[in-house]
Protein backbone atom coordinates (compact mmCIF):
# COMPACT_ATOMS: atom_id res chain seq x y z
CA UNK A 1 0.00 0.00 0.00
CA UNK A 2 1.15 3.45 -0.68
CA UNK A 3 1.70 5.82 2.24
CA UNK A 4 -0.93 8.24 0.89
CA UNK A 5 -3.59 5.52 0.97
CA UNK A 6 -2.65 4.54 4.51
CA UNK A 7 -2.85 8.17 5.68
CA UNK A 8 -6.23 8.59 3.95
CA UNK A 9 -7.62 5.47 5.65
CA UNK A 10 -6.34 6.51 9.08
CA UNK A 11 -7.54 10.10 8.68
CA UNK A 12 -10.93 8.93 7.35
CA UNK A 13 -11.34 6.56 10.28
CA UNK A 14 -10.44 9.34 12.69
CA UNK A 15 -12.96 11.73 11.11
CA UNK A 16 -15.70 9.07 11.12
CA UNK A 17 -15.00 8.29 14.77
CA UNK A 18 -15.29 11.95 15.71
CA UNK A 19 -18.53 12.29 13.74
CA UNK A 20 -20.04 9.26 15.51
CA UNK A 21 -19.02 10.54 18.93
CA UNK A 22 -20.34 14.05 18.20
CA UNK A 23 -23.62 12.64 16.88
CA UNK A 24 -24.07 10.48 19.95
CA UNK A 25 -23.45 13.44 22.25
CA UNK A 26 -25.93 15.63 20.33
CA UNK A 27 -28.61 12.93 20.44
CA UNK A 28 -28.09 12.47 24.20
CA UNK A 29 -28.44 16.24 24.73
CA UNK A 30 -31.65 16.34 22.70
CA UNK A 31 -33.14 13.43 24.61
CA UNK A 32 -32.39 15.14 27.93
CA UNK A 33 -34.11 18.33 26.77
CA UNK A 34 -37.37 16.56 25.97
CA UNK A 35 -36.68 15.34 22.47
CA UNK A 36 -38.64 17.61 20.17
CA UNK A 37 -38.85 21.36 19.90
CA UNK A 38 -42.12 23.14 20.62
CA UNK A 39 -42.72 23.63 16.92
CA UNK A 40 -42.23 19.92 16.22
CA UNK A 41 -44.54 18.95 19.09
CA UNK A 42 -47.24 21.30 17.78
CA UNK A 43 -46.89 19.85 14.29
CA UNK A 44 -47.18 16.32 15.68
CA UNK A 45 -50.25 17.29 17.72
CA UNK A 46 -51.89 18.84 14.65
CA UNK A 47 -51.11 15.75 12.58
CA UNK A 48 -52.50 13.45 15.27
CA UNK A 49 -55.69 15.53 15.48
CA UNK A 50 -56.11 15.42 11.71
CA UNK A 51 -55.65 11.65 11.63
CA UNK A 52 -58.21 11.23 14.42
CA UNK A 53 -60.72 13.38 12.50
CA UNK A 54 -60.16 11.32 9.35
CA UNK A 55 -60.61 8.10 11.31
CA UNK A 56 -63.86 9.33 12.88
CA UNK A 57 -65.14 10.44 9.47
CA UNK A 58 -64.33 7.06 7.97
CA UNK A 59 -66.14 5.31 10.82
CA UNK A 60 -69.25 7.40 10.13
CA UNK A 61 -68.99 6.62 6.43
CA UNK A 62 -68.71 2.91 7.22
CA UNK A 63 -71.92 3.06 9.28
CA UNK A 64 -73.74 4.83 6.43
CA UNK A 65 -72.56 2.27 3.87
CA UNK A 66 -73.72 -0.56 6.14
CA UNK A 67 -77.11 1.15 6.49
CA UNK A 68 -77.39 1.53 2.72
CA UNK A 69 -76.45 -2.12 2.24
CA UNK A 70 -79.17 -3.13 4.68
CA UNK A 71 -81.73 -0.95 2.90
CA UNK A 72 -80.77 -2.39 -0.49
CA UNK A 73 -80.91 -5.96 0.78
CA UNK A 74 -84.35 -5.36 2.29
CA UNK A 75 -85.53 -3.69 -0.93
CA UNK A 76 -84.29 -6.50 -3.16
CA UNK A 77 -85.70 -9.12 -0.78
CA UNK A 78 -89.20 -7.55 -0.93
CA UNK A 79 -89.03 -7.35 -4.75
CA UNK A 80 -88.40 -11.06 -5.09
CA UNK A 81 -91.13 -12.06 -2.64
CA UNK A 82 -93.79 -9.96 -4.45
Amino acid sequence: MTPVLIVAIVFGGFVMGLAIIAGTILMAMRMRQGGLSAKSRKAQADEARLIQELYQGLQGMEKRVESLETILMDYHGKDRSS
